[in-house]
């Protein structure tokens, strides 16, 4: 296998995360509130995001094509990129970060539109794009009770 491809299957599975026979896609998120909880900065931590979101969609289209399989499991750099734009500018509080964990990964895997059409996108688009939905879905959420809790309801 060439360097290119070993590179593109390291970074698409976190460094073998996608590999795991059980809860590749869990294991990454959970790798992600790691990161999230480590980095206090919110500058650091949404540059991180960024750079993630981005390498996620440069690498996901070559690994599919890699592996030759349409969104495969071992491909874990989106879930790890859906995670970290769930918890931009969130809380650290432990029912911030404990309900938005379980958000995203139940929005991620119910699919409310259009991460349901963006799933059926070729590529790089609908690997990651279904997340980022679902993502932007748990971030709003959690916004939203930030805000109702300081407006005090």
């Amino acid at each position: 296998m060439h360097f290119r491809n070993i590179t593109v299957l390291s970074l698409a599975s976190l460094f073998g995360i996608g590999y795991s026979p059980y809860f590749s896609g869990t294991l990454s998120c959970i790798l992600a509130l790691s990161i999230f909880l480590l980095i206090e900065s919110n500058t650091v931590f949404f540059s991180l995001t960024i750079a993630s979101v981005v390498l996620a969609f440069a690498i996901s289209g070559v690994a599919e094509k890699i592996l030759k399989e349409k969104d495969s499991k071992k491909i874990v750099i989106d879930d790890f990129s859906g995670m970290l734009v769930t918890f931009l500018f969130i809380p650290r509080t432990p029912a911030f970060i404990i309900s938005g964990f379980f958000l995203f990964r139940m929005l991620d895997m119910i699919k409310i539109p259009p991460a349901d059409k963006l799933e059926e996108f070729p590529g790089s688009r609908g690997v990651v794009g279904d997340d980022l939905v679902a993502a932007l879905y748990a971030n709003l959420i959690l916004q939203t009770v930030r805000l109702l809790l300081k407006l005090n309801f």
